[in-house]
Formats: C-alpha cells, structure tokens, sequence
C-alpha cells in the first residue's frame, strides 16, 4: 500500500514482513494500547472504591486480556524465529540500526515479561478468578507479601513497556513523516 507522498511501489521500496507478522503486530498493538490504561484505571478505581464490583469486573477483563497477549506474543515471536524479519532499510544510520534492535528486543521481552508477571502475580494472591466464568491456572502457591511485590513489579515494567512503545511509535512516525525512507511501510497493516 504506497503512501501518497512516498510514490508507488519501486524496484527499492522495502521488502515487507511476512503477512502473519504485520497482523500480529497490529493485534498485539491494538491490546496494548487497552492494556494500559486499563490496568491505571483499575488500580485507581480499586483504591477509591475498596474494590466494588466493577472494580473486580475490570480486573478480569484485564486478567483475561493479558493472558490472550500472553499467547498471542508467543506466537509472534515463533513467526518471527520462522520467518524472520526483513533486512534492514537501507537509509538507517548504524545509530538508528542499534537503537532499532535494542528496542525491538526489549519490547519482545517485555510484552512476554509484564504478562507472566500480571499472572505469577495474580497467582501469588491467589485471585485467578475471571468473570466468575473460569479460573487461569496458578503458576505460584499464595502468598500475598510476595504477590504484592510481583505485581508492583509488573506495574513498573508495563509503565516501561509504554515509554519503549511510545518511542517505538515515534520513529515509525518519523521515518514516514520526515525520512519517508519506507520504513513504516514494511509493517503497515496487512494488504
């Protein structure tokens, strides 16, 4: 799909990822970007209403989101160690090439990261309960002192998996808008 002011497709536009890894990516984007605020939302709620029953709502809603990108991220990484990624764009300076990979790699960790630790953490208090419809599985027995640590962790590290999105989505926006070198192009949603 060209972007207007980047001209039609070329013998030099860049090779794209693989089908399955564009939608995965903007899948897993799209349940970020809910993740979040939710997970600000709830705990402040939570504080503010000794955790009533749309407080407790939220919280599966967020149990239930995290445990699906949990997955969802495995898969997108075994596509990405199956197909790999493109080579990288010409125009990027080694700067922009070590950053690049620095990022990448950090993101993966923590979109594997923050979710195993939302459900050690939710195991560890226990309160595996969703919707009262199902349970997830607990990977620690209970203990509250250490759930709280866990999840205080899991609270940071989402907070730094934000800062490292939001830098993400600000060289993808810059290579568009002022190097439109194509990069953007390479994950553009599936077509």
């Amino acid at each position: 799909m060209p972007f207007p002011d980047e001209g039609g497709a070329s013998a030099a536009e860049p090779v794209r990822y693989s089908l399955a890894a564009r939608r995965l990516h903007w899948i897993v984007a799209a349940f970020v970007i809910c993740q979040l605020p939710l997970g600000l939302y709830m705990v402040a709620r939570g504080q503010a209403t000794n955790f009533d029953a749309t407080t407790g709502s939220l919280y599966s809603l967020h149990k239930l989101l995290g445990f699906t990108v949990l997955w969802l991220i495995v898969l997108r990484v075994l596509v990405r160690l199956g197909r790999g990624a493109p080579p990288p764009v010409a125009t990027l300076t080694p700067f922009e090439r070590i950053v690049s990979r620095i990022v990448h790699y950090a993101l993966y960790v923590l979109l594997l990261v923050v979710p195993v630790l939302g459900w050690a953490g939710v195991s560890a208090y226990p309160a595996l309960d969703i919707f009262g419809l199902f349970s997830l599985p607990a990977i620690l027995p209970p203990n509250e002192p250490l759930a709280n640590r866990i999840l205080g962790v899991h609270g940071l590290l989402a907070l730094l998996l934000a800062a490292l999105a939001l830098l993400h989505i600000a060289a993808a926006l810059r290579h568009r808008f002022i190097k439109h070198d194509g990069v953007m192009r390479r994950m553009w949603p599936p077509g």
